[in-house]
This record gives structure tokens, C-alpha cells and sequence, in this order.
């Protein structure tokens, strides 16, 4: 994209700092007049047309760039840059999120700030980038930082777990291996069932929804990740079953048996699509292997996750674009 091409589009252009044009001169050389020629670098460009390139960036690549002079850092705030980054009901969102007494582990003000439209669309993109907790910390929501793409998780404290109570069937144990800082552990039971739902304002869009598995039990010994596997059993008999339900009537289901004991898996149950904005989407999902001719146990389960379709879930347990 040309630089020259920015003046068709004054009206979006930040005003040109004084002291960064006096800069850029300072660093021509600052000889006479008379044919001599001078060097222009980065420096010499206008922020308003620095912004327009920025806004055909990532959220990454924007930060990046940021650091490289004045221009670029003072060009990386404007509003308009960010705008096209943040969910087209990101408004929605955030009206969610305050309404459930989000703790962004920032100043109380920021909420009147947002609420206010005193914030900048920059400050805010960073809020909704952070994991947000609501529903009594149940869940969670946040935004991708590369794509901008909303992603929801419901912990194993979120959901309705059949024996979950009975400790001879289930524990909650600490780990670091949950962005919940606690999984659910099955020791044995004969009928396995997890029910759970969420209700959000997610954008327009095609979305997939995963469990978040793992067979075994891991633990640290001498600073080395141990996962012990005695007790896993009964998964590789019958298949799981995944399934979701929206409120707007769409259906869908998976089954696979559990595998890769020792590892983090995401099992896709199914995916569903958000076809307005202005509106919040019930999803209901269930995962359940009630074959009582036999137990099942060993399994931990983190949580219940909702990614954009365009996403999947990366060995090192990272989103990546697929």
C-alpha cells in the first residue's frame, strides 16, 4: 500500500507533532540550502498516515511497530486503528462483563470510564484481550490477540458433573496446568455424564466447541512433570459422546474413544453458528459414557472451551490459525 495514497483520506489523519517534524528535520543533516540533498527515514512520515497502514495490521503487529519512533507509538493509539479490532458488538460485551462485576485487576474507574466512553478503543481492546471472569468465576472470556476472535471457557467448577459430590467418585485437585488453577479428577464411576451451558454475546460468526481432556493424573516431582496412569481405565471400550444444543435449534454430536494418556486433548464436540450481533446465544453441552457394563476412571477435566471455527487447539496448547 503507498504512503502517497493516504491523502485521499486526510479526514482520519492525526495532526502532525510539532516537535516530531523538528526532529525529523534535525536528522536531514541540517546544512544550507543550495542542492544539497537530505535523508529521510521513518521519522519523516506523518502519524495520521502512519495510522492508516497500522490499520491494516494485527493486534501484534501494531505493538511491534509501536516501539520504532514517536510517530509510530503516537499513530498506534489512534482510535480508529483499534476499532476495526474489537468485536462489532463489543459494546454488548463489555456491558456483560461489567454487569458480573468483572475484576480486571485494574482501578475500579475503568468501569465508569467505559461506561462513559471515556476510554480509548486501544485501552479497551487490551481489557477484553485479558482472561475476564463472570458467572462467580465460572467462566471465562477473552480475546484472541492475533485475530481478535472472541474465546469463551467454562471451568469443571461451571459444570453439572454426575457424583461430583461423592468423593469416592470425584476430587478437585490444584494445578498449574489449568487456567483455572483447578481440574476435576474421576477416580472410577460406572456412569459418566458432564452437563453444562453458557450464555454469551458472541459476534456473528462460526464457532467450535471443545472438553478440554486428559488421562491421568500429573504432578511435579523434583521440578519434572510426572503423570500418573494407574488408574486409567475403561475409556478405550466404548466412545465418549459429545453434544450441543443452541437456543436457536441447531444440533450437533461426536464420538471418539480417549487416547494420548499423560496429554492435554481437546475433544471437538460439534459447531454451531451466531448469525446476528445484537443478541446473546444459550448453548447447551453435554459429554457422557454411561455404557454401565463397565467403569471408567483416571481422567481429568479442565474445562469446556468455545473458539471461532477457524481456530483449533495446537500441540503446545496454543491457538493458532488453521
Amino acid at each position: 500500500m503507498g504512503v502517497g495514497s493516504s491523502s485521499s483520506s486526510s479526514t482520519y489523519c492525526l495532526p502532525w507533532r510539532a516537535e516530531e517534524e523538528s526532529s525529523s528535520r534535525s536528522n536531514g543533516g541540517g546544512g544550507g540550502g543550495g542542492g544539497g540533498s537530505s535523508s529521510s527515514s521513518l521519522g519523516d512520515i506523518p502519524e495520521g498516515c502512519v495510522a492508516l497502514i497500522l490499520e491494516k495490521l494485527d493486534p501484534l503487529e501494531i505493538c511491534e511497530l509501536a516501539i520504532l519512533n514517536r510517530a509510530f507509538h503516537g499513530a498506534s493509539w489512534a482510535d480508529f486503528v483499534w476499532e476495526s479490532k474489537l468485536p462489532i458488538n463489543y459494546k454488548l460485551i463489555l456491558n456483560k462483563l461489567l454487569f458480573n462485576h468483572v475484576n480486571h485487576d485494574d482501578d475500579d474507574d475503568d468501569d465508569d470510564d467505559v461506561t462513559s466512553g471515556k476510554l480509548g478503543k486501544r485501552h479497551i481492546f487490551t481489557m477484553l484481550s485479558k482472561a475476564n471472569s463472570f458467572d462467580g468465576d465460572t467462566k471465562r472470556v477473552w480475546l484472541d490477540k492475533s485475530s481478535s476472535g472472541v474465546c469463551l471457557s467454562v471451568s469443571a467448577k461451571g459444570l453439572a458433573i454426575t457424583g461430583i459430590d461423592d468423593r469416592r467418585y470425584w476430587n478437585h485437585i490444584p494445578t498449574e496446568e489449568s487456567r483455572f488453577s483447578t481440574v476435576a479428577y474421576l477416580n472410577q464411576i460406572w456412569w459418566f455424564e458432564v452437563d453444562g451451558e453458557i450464555e454469551f454475546p458472541l459476534p456473528a460468526g462460526s464457532y467450535s466447541l471443545f472438553f478440554r481432556l486428559q488421562l491421568g493424573r500429573t504432578s511435579k516431582r523434583f521440578g519434572r512433570r510426572i503423570c500418573n496412569t494407574e488408574h486409567v481405565h475403561g475409556w478405550d471400550i466404548k466412545p465418549a459422546r459429545f453434544q450441543l444444543w443452541t437456543s436457536d435449534g441447531q444440533y450437533a454430536s461426536s464420538q471418539c474413544t480417549l487416547s494420548n494418556p499423560g496429554k492435554w486433548t481437546y475433544y471437538h464436540a460439534g459447531d454451531f453458528v451466531v448469525e446476528k450481533d445484537n443478541r446473546s446465544m444459550k448453548v447447551k453441552f453435554s459429554m457422557t459414557q454411561i455404557d454401565c457394563t463397565h467403569t471408567k476412571g483416571g481422567l481429568c477435566l479442565d474445562s469446556v472451551l468455545v473458539y471461532p471455527s477457524h481456530f483449533k487447539e495446537s500441540e503446545d496448547n496454543s491457538l493458532e490459525v488453521s
